[in-house]
């Protein structure tokens, strides 16, 4: 990780607010356009990501420290959301701040997560990921495959 010395650690339940932040952060915005309000994240179907978070069978969150301060966050649940495949699927949402990514911490981060989940039982993971972002790659690399092809984005899933 480039001698960045980062602790991995579950959420502790003071900083669920943090989902906010990262969810915001997660928003893919293409090469050159504008980001989008913050606002956006309080919309029913991006609320869903955090409202009540903790309160669901496979709400597991698992925060990247630095320095006393949480740079990225990857977080579970099994919700109605754009990478939903199943009932029984948690779909995963991850983010780092800026600074922070391309570093190994997000493959560390889903590392942590995929071993958690397996622990507790689930045979597989989900998410959706735009195809121009950047962290496809890192997806395929950790072994999501896409399972939906749609124009503009995919649902990739990996076996635990």
């Amino acid at each position: 990780m480039d001698g960045m010395k980062v602790t991995i650690r579950n959420i502790r339940e003071d900083e669920s607010e943090l989902l906010k932040d990262f969810l915001y952060e997660a928003i893919f915005v293409p090469e050159g356009a504008e980001p989008f309000e913050r606002s956006i994240i309080e919309k029913p179907e991006l609320a869903l990501y955090y409202e009540d978070f903790g309160s669901g069978p496979a709400d597991f969150c698992l925060a990247a420290e630095r320095n006393g301060k949480v740079v990225g966050a990857v977080w579970t649940r099994i919700m109605n959301d754009y990478g939903h495949v199943d009932d029984e699927t948690p779909s995963l949402a991850i983010s780092l701040y800026k600074e922070y990514r391309g570093k190994g911490i997000g493959t560390a981060l889903m590392e942590k997560m995929s071993e958690l989940l397996r622990e507790k039982g689930f045979k597989k993971v989900s998410l959706s990921v735009q195809k121009a972002n950047y962290a496809v790659r890192m997806y395929e690399a950790l072994g999501f495959r896409p399972v939906i092809d749609k124009d503009d984005e995919y649902i990739m899933v990996r076996e635990l």
